[in-house]
């Protein structure tokens, strides 16, 4: 963990605020959110893996520390019971209090802010390099071999398991069913070359599953 909160650190300061024991302590909290017991896929294993994304990329990005800060931010509020858009709402204003606290400029927290609730939806506007990188990184798992996609898939489960498997199955239909639904789930051409079809493959197998796994099994 100590690379992950040096990474925070370098993202602050990237922002325009000075890394001190505040920021420091902010990132172990902020750990201390994705470590969550209810986790099982939004874990600090999703927050490394979007960090990566975003790294390997950064030359996409116009103000790539912003990005990395949406990506420890993006999922931090994270309650499987909550309604609509709820966590990225909360897990946005989350963002406003901690960097407001830490000095980053006010219009960089706003633009982590926006950056944020752009992940609830995934509707990123021809033009914005910042918003496409960090959700084309949110949605990577999408084109990951089958397999993985496949733990991927259990482990949402594993965080709906108060949800009976009728109403799961519908609700996981319905959010896999407005993926395929956008334009491209990847944004950056570079991505969008490597990632689209296996994405998409992987999605659709998802869904025929969904449609054929009998009551009372998840």
């Amino acid at each position: 963990m100590v690379d992950l909160l040096e990474r925070w650190r370098a993202a602050v300061r990237g922002a325009g605020a000075s890394p001190d024991a505040s920021s420091a302590r902010a990132g172990e909290q902020l750990l201390g959110r994705w470590r969550e017991p209810h986790r099982h896929y939004h874990t600090v294993a999703h927050l490394t893996a979007v960090l990566d994304v975003v790294d390997e990329y950064a030359d996409l990005a116009d103000r790539v520390d912003l990005v990395r800060l949406a990506a420890w931010f993006h999922d931090a509020v994270y309650d499987p019971r909550a309604a609509g858009y709820a966590n990225e709402r909360d897990s946005a204003a989350l963002a406003d209090e901690v960097l407001a606290g830490l000095g980053v400029p006010a219009s960089a927290v706003a633009e982590v802010r926006r950056l944020v609730l752009l992940t609830a939806g995934h509707t990123v506007a021809p033009g914005d390099g910042d918003g496409a990188l960090l959700c084309d990184a949110d949605l990577a798992v999408l084109a990951a071999p089958p397999a993985t996609y496949e733990r991927y898939a259990s482990a949402i489960r594993r965080e709906y398991a108060h949800v009976p498997d009728p109403a799961f199955r519908a609700g996981r239909t319905a959010v896999l069913t407005s993926l395929l639904a956008l334009p491209a789930l990847f944004r950056l051409p570079s991505l969008a070359a490597r990632w689209e079809e296996p994405a998409r493959d992987n999605v659709r197998r998802e869904l025929a599953a969904l449609s054929e796994e009998p009551e009372g099994l998840g």
